[in-house]
């Protein structure tokens, strides 16, 4: 491990490029972490590392296996721990009615949304069982897609629903060794993948009207992450839900 600029605590963002992982990433430095970021565009995570001394930029597809496992090894490697992973890297996956969602793109939302996670969490608690003193703390990315799905949003809806159980089973399976895992359910947060939504000029809802939905800014959406990443160990967040003031998701409209 470099001693040099030895952080306080660690922490491993995927999907860091862009988006909400990008902000979380820059709230982290910010602080005072170091920050390990992770994401499959190389040109993207290094402008967000910015040359800072406690950013290590590593490209990594959450899919591959050997991919996820490097991304840890030089995490520890270069800091010596891990005390926090924010599980973020997603994709929505196809605007399709499910009788229209092809095999393939099916097998892409899952392997991203769910595989992903489930590789990056394995391999985040195997670091943090083994690193001394133990324990650490996961964030897993649902959507508020895990509590109401949107139409055509199958494969995406599916895998948030399941991100749920993931949530809930590493927190049971990380309790003897201080692992806790929490889940932060985000709607409508103002990034440019949100433009694939057109929330803001006409999203598609239940009863086929198109509706201009509010958003609010993605630094807030962070900002709640970083509040969870500080908890103390004896304090966890098992799930939180931060939408746009008026979204229309609680009740019927």
């Amino acid at each position: 491990m470099n001693k040099e600029n030895t952080p306080a605590r660690v922490m491993v963002v995927t999907g860091a490029g862009s988006g909400i992982g990008r902000a979380v990433a820059q709230a982290a430095l910010a602080e005072g972490y170091a920050v390990v970021l992770a994401g499959r565009r190389e040109a993207e995570l290094s402008d967000v590392a910015g040359g800072h001394p406690l950013a290590l930029a590593v490209p990594t597809d959450v899919t591959e296996h050997a991919q996820v496992e490097n991304l840890f090894s030089q995490a520890v490697e270069r800091f010596g721990r891990v005390d926090v992973l924010f599980n973020n890297a997603g994709t929505f996956g196809p605007a399709k009615s499910v009788d229209e969602v092809s095999l393939a793109d099916w097998n892409a939302t899952v392997a991203v949304n769910l595989t992903g996670s489930m590789l990056c969490a394995a391999a985040a608690i195997r670091a943090m069982k083994n690193q001394q003193p133990q324990g650490g703390r996961i964030i897993n990315n649902g959507s508020i897609s895990a509590h109401s799905p949107r139409p055509k949003s199958a494969a995406y809806t599916v895998t948030k629903h399941a991100i749920s159980g993931l949530t809930k089973s590493i927190e049971l399976d990380g309790r003897a060794y201080g692992i806790s895992c929490g889940q932060i359910d985000i709607g409508n947060t103002a990034t440019s993948i949100m433009s694939t939504l057109d929330v803001a000029t006409g999203a598609l809802q239940a009863n086929g009207d198109l509706l201009v939905e509010p958003t609010f800014p993605v630094a807030e959406a962070a900002r709640t992450v970083m509040f969870m990443a500080g908890l103390p160990a004896s304090a966890t967040i098992g799930q939180l839900v931060i939408t746009a003031a008026g979204m229309p998701f609680i009740g019927r409209g």
